[in-house]
């Protein structure tokens, strides 16, 4: 099946959005793509790309069975983009958790770019 609308919520097809991110083909051009096809990762199912879009220095901290789980356990609605820098995107991922109750995660989340590519460092939570 053929998505139309990418998850991240661009209004481009996913194929023409982020998955081509995901897929490896392409690398994310800014800290915000890289934000946006990480989220469209989370509801594909892709721990292997949020993996390896954590930065290195991070990684130890994440484990692939962890990242599938919490994707798999939570039904992936919206991202809102509240907010955006060079290194630094804040967001709103709504969800519905494992009991359907609808939650947000509110993050202002710190980029790093290496190499040529960017990479998730890591986030600051808010309520």
């Amino acid at each position: 099946m053929i998505r139309k609308e990418c998850y991240c919520g661009s209004q481009k097809r996913f194929q023409e959005c982020c998955e081509p991110f995901i897929n490896g083909i392409k690398k994310a051009p800014t800290a915000l793509a890289l934000m946006q096809s990480r989220y469209s990762a989370y509801a594909t199912l892709q721990a292997d790309y949020l993996l390896a879009t954590t930065h290195i220095s991070e990684r130890n901290y994440h484990s692939k069975s962890e990242i599938l789980n919490w994707a798999c356990n939570n039904q992936w609605l919206k991202l809102e983009i509240i907010n955006a820098t060079e290194n630094t995107v804040e967001f709103k991922a709504y969800f519905l958790d494992s009991k359907l109750q609808k939650q947000i995660h509110h993050e202002l989340s710190t980029f790093k770019l290496e190499n040529g590519s960017w990479f998730y460092v890591d986030g600051q939570f808010f309520n």
